[in-house]
């Protein structure tokens, strides 16, 4: 995959300009295996914000459960269009509405922006439930890369507003912009994401380098007592991975219900290449599993 990446042309991405790197995010659907059939994907607007609610396949009447799926692409790019395809593919495995939100990206919008508008998007989910089919009861949060820091600081958000969610799934996150790794080190070229695009995205998106400790910046340095079950996914070869895994030991070591999973042989952003990594469905089964086992008995106690 790496040297189909290199014949494209796939460079680094901090020698891209934003545009450039933007256009390189959305080439991503060019990798991703055909969309799967669902019951609807309807667009909603949240302050000027889009908000694609995917229903799975086969829903009836039944309320389902809520994710809210915030997209990766290092807080200057993604959109709904990349990860249409996985939430279709997230809302059958595991029978729940995937809601796919729009936030506001930088460097046009520095941080808070990003993690106010994942948190306004959850409001909405919840606030909308009924409208769309959902069971306001089972509402969870996940995200890959930049979008899996996002959900982790909506968690802890909601927690500190009195809102329960019901579980966290974070793909190959981005947690900690100070990293400084064994693996941030050891692979810092040649896996797609090199570390020299780490100061290049967080140098777009923060306001200071004070921020970078904000803890919903880089959820590692927040107050993680309190937290929803969680399942933290990681990849062998991704510089982010050792933070990733120190993530999930403080979540533990804060009496949090936590799942870490590392998927050998694989490199970041590995979700968003289902055409072209088959692999890739280890992360999405991966995932589904833990949801699944999470909400059972909550369904069981309804």
């Amino acid at each position: 995959m790496l040297d189909i990446l290199a014949e494209q042309g796939v460079r680094s991405f901090e020698t891209y300009d934003v545009e450039g790197f933007r256009g390189l995010v959305e080439a991503f659907a060019g990798l991703q295996a055909p969309k799967q059939d669902v019951t609807s994907v309807i667009d909603y607007d949240n302050n000027g914000l889009a908000v694609r609610v995917v229903v799975p396949a086969g829903a009836g009447d039944e309320p389902l459960p809520i994710i809210v799926n915030y997209h990766g692409g290092g807080w200057v790019g993604g959109s709904l269009d990349v990860v249409e395809e996985p939430g279709r593919a997230l809302a059958n495995a595991t029978g729940a509405i995937v809601v796919l939100p729009e936030y506001r990206l930088a460097p046009e919008h520095k941080f808070p922006a990003g993690p106010d508008d994942a948190f306004s998007a959850l409001k909405w989910a919840i606030a909308h439930a009924e409208e769309i089919g959902g069971d306001v009861a089972r509402v969870g949060v996940m995200g890959d890369s930049a979008g899996a820091t996002l959900a982790a600081a909506t968690a802890v958000r909601a927690r500190d507003e009195g809102i329960d969610l019901a579980f966290q799934v974070l793909e190959y996150p981005v947690i900690d912009g100070a990293e400084n790794t064994e693996s941030f080190v050891e692979m810092s070229e040649g896996y797609l994401l090199h570390s020299a695009a780490g100061p290049y995205l967080w140098g777009h998106y923060l306001n200071s380098p004070e921020d970078i400790k904000h803890p919903y910046a880089s959820p590692s340095h927040a107050d993680l007592t309190g937290l929803p079950p969680t399942l933290v996914i990681t990849l062998e070869y991704d510089p982010t991975r050792d933070a990733a895994e120190l993530f999930a030991v403080q979540l533990k070591e804060s009496g949090v219900p936590t799942t870490h999973v590392r998927i050998d042989g694989l490199i970041h952003a590995s979700g968003w290449m289902s055409g072209a990594i088959p692999r890739s469905a280890e992360i999405l089964d991966a995932a589904s599993r833990f949801i699944q086992a999470v909400l059972e008995p909550a369904v069981a106690g309804r």
